[in-house]
């Protein structure tokens, strides 16, 4: 077998441009770190720096010569990008837990209600409204549609972990309950996310096919928990090569051979990275090991993803400052409204009730996700994807500060819950 490989001034021009999409995103990341804000929302405006909106606009020869200096370029730099992904998606799984405390599950059950079922449901009348200008290549008016409802429901689990860590009230019930909520909520969303994939693939909507294809992502991931629940963690002496050898193995071969059964790359990692704990378990030594995996692909594969999602946003062309802020304003409305809704039928007082529903709007990772993925399929127009990623910032920046503020005038708020607190 003869490799064919790119010439020396190519493979130069490649990590020119990787590098420079890595300090874009770490310095824009950095400096959004430093103003209380995501650095995910920093480290794709990173990469706009470099696309149509910026440097590419005014400076078109030069950003060319870095960013298009061959023609199979776009193409390597999407292996990083796909690599980015699956990575994010990988920690996500192992880090996920659904722990449904019995105090708490019918707060739990609402608020998954009133920030999912409901504001999905309310977005269905306004799809035709938007549909023209954002629906994708592949004109599929079903997997549009679902792409579409996942956009206005979605919550961001690392984003609200991150800023309630920075807060010091990880661990209360408000997060816990945020989280847990946002983890099935994201598991039902990834799921539907995967049906649309598949519909997109086939170019029509087969029900038996889309019946068997949801029960066989949910139900993998309901065999997977009950194993890990129930089974424990394999005792081995864990060597770090060895270690992540055997993960990387496994989370390749399973992407690959979910795929063939109809699982996207995405939803297929995030299950790896859910069997990966069930197998390893969460002790000190594969924590370890799972910490460092994590430092480096947040230092290196998801920032330069996130980056390449920004280079490709544009928004001096294909985007319209007003349909983004209809959608804006409707999908978070939408969240808001549907979570207060819901809230009232619980004990919970009323300033835990809208920063509930304020929370819930954080839309972070899962929401760019779902517009790369979608985007990759044609599911989506470019307009559509820079609204979902600008909605995804937005909302991500909202939460992140209203959270603060509120903090800043009662230490205690998130603490006392309850009407009789």
């Amino acid at each position: 077998m003869h490799l064919k490989t790119l010439s020396e001034q190519e493979i130069i021009m490649t990590l020119v441009a990787l590098a420079l999409l890595l300090a874009g995103a770490y310095l824009a990341g950095t400096l959004f770190e430093r103003f209380k804000a995501p650095r995910v929302v920093g480290e794709i405006l990173g990469g706009l720096l470099f696309g149509g909106t910026f440097l590419s606009h005014f400076f078109p020869a030069a950003m060319g010569t870095v960013f298009q200096a061959y023609p199979e370029e776009g193409k390597v730099l999407n292996i990083f990008y796909q690599l980015g992904l699956i990575f994010l998606m990988f920690l996500s799984g192992y880090n996920t837990k659904i722990e449904v405390d019995r105090k708490n599950s019918r707060t739990i059950s609402l608020i998954f209600i009133g920030a999912t079922i409901l504001p999905m449901a309310g977005a269905v009348p306004f799809i035709k409204l938007f549909r023209p200008a954002f629906i994708g290549g592949i004109q599929n008016p079903v997997a549009f549609g679902l792409v579409f409802t996942i956009g206005v429901a979605i919550t961001s689990i690392p984003v609200i972990s991150k800023i309630f860590f920075d807060m010091g009230i990880m661990n209360t019930r408000f997060s816990n309950t945020v989280l847990t909520a946002s983890t099935l909520q994201d598991l039902v969303l990834w799921i539907l996310l995967n049906a649309a994939t598949r519909i997109a693939v086939t170019g029509e909507v087969r029900l038996l096919e889309m019946l068997i294809v949801v029960a066989v992502t949910l139900g993998l991931f309901v065999l997977v928990k009950v194993v890990s629940d129930r089974a424990h963690p394999l005792k081995m002496a864990i060597k770090p090569l060895h270690f992540y050898s055997v993960s990387f193995v496994i989370l390749l071969l399973v992407c690959a051979g979910l795929y063939k059964v109809g699982i996207n790359i995405m939803y297929a990692a995030f299950l790896t990275g859910y069997v990966v704990k069930a197998l390893a378990g969460v002790d000190g030594k594969v924590r370890g090991l799972m910490d460092s995996l994590g430092n480096f692909a947040f230092s290196f594969f998801i920032p330069i993803y996130f980056a390449l999602v920004g280079i490709q946003l544009n928004l001096l062309n294909n985007f319209s400052f007003v349909r983004f802020a209809l959608f804006f304003v409707m999908a978070f409305l939408l969240e808001a409204v549907g979570t207060l809704l819901m809230v009232q039928f619980s004990d919970l007082n009323r300033a835990s009730k809208i920063n509930f529903a304020i929370t819930m709007n954080a839309r972070g990772g899962p929401g760019i996700v779902l517009a790369t993925v979608a985007y990759s399929y044609d599911i989506i127009s470019l307009e559509f994807f820079t609204v979902l990623i600008l909605t995804t910032m937005l909302s991500s920046l909202i939460a992140g500060y209203w959270l603060r503020s509120q903090q800043k005038k009662d230490p205690d708020i998130f603490m006392n819950l309850t009407k009789s607190a």
